[in-house]
């Protein structure tokens, strides 16, 4: 667990399913809101998301993890990262993943995501993992963070969504030491 006066991030359980949906669609719509048509972006709804988290926290599998982050004033969760092994098997260099990581708009460019970014490498390192990788929607202007630190351009997939085709890129580091060394 990491702490500061405000924040506190810590491994997400069950019982965060609830908050974890409301984060994860609030963001979703706040950040591809013009990147999205409005159709696809209609998609993602609270009642998929909860089942979705409640799901994952359920049955975490081995080599995966979760992080909420929470306002110590009410608990209130605003954000989280979660990932594990790359799925794709596309990218030899790549063994672990970033499947999700959002953060609710008001609490963004305050440090907060890069907090998460570092307690998640932290343990994908704990569990053994040389690298990570993170799919993001090419127009997606979030991509700065990854690229604030270091993380390349390895690869590009079309994806779908809803009804839409989009492109995404995977941007990744090759160590996850080197990126632990960016995040200090």
């Amino acid at each position: 667990m990491e702490e500061n006066q405000l924040f506190t991030i810590r491994k997400g359980n069950l019982g965060d399913a609830d908050q974890i949906a409301n984060v994860h669609v609030s963001s979703w719509k706040s950040t591809y809101k013009e990147l999205l048509d409005e159709k696809d972006l209609s998609n993602i709804t609270y009642e998929n998301r909860k089942t979705l988290w409640e799901t994952i926290l359920k049955i975490q599998k081995q080599g995966q993890c979760t992080y909420i982050i929470q306002r110590n004033q009410d608990d209130k969760i605003v954000g989280f990262v979660s990932g594990g092994p790359e799925r794709t098997k596309n990218f030899n260099h790549f063994d672990g993943e970033i499947h999700t990581i959002y953060l609710l708009e008001e609490y963004q460019k305050q440090g907060l995501g890069a907090r998460l970014l570092k307690v998640f490498a932290e343990q994908m390192k704990t569990l053994g993992y040389q690298s990570i990788l993170v799919w993001v929607i090419t127009q997606n202007p979030s991509s700065r963070f990854y690229e604030r630190y270091e993380a390349k351009p390895i690869g590009t997939e079309k994806v779908t969504i809803g009804e839409g085709t989009y492109q995404e890129t995977a941007y990744g580091w090759q160590s996850i030491d080197d990126l632990l060394q960016r995040l200090d």
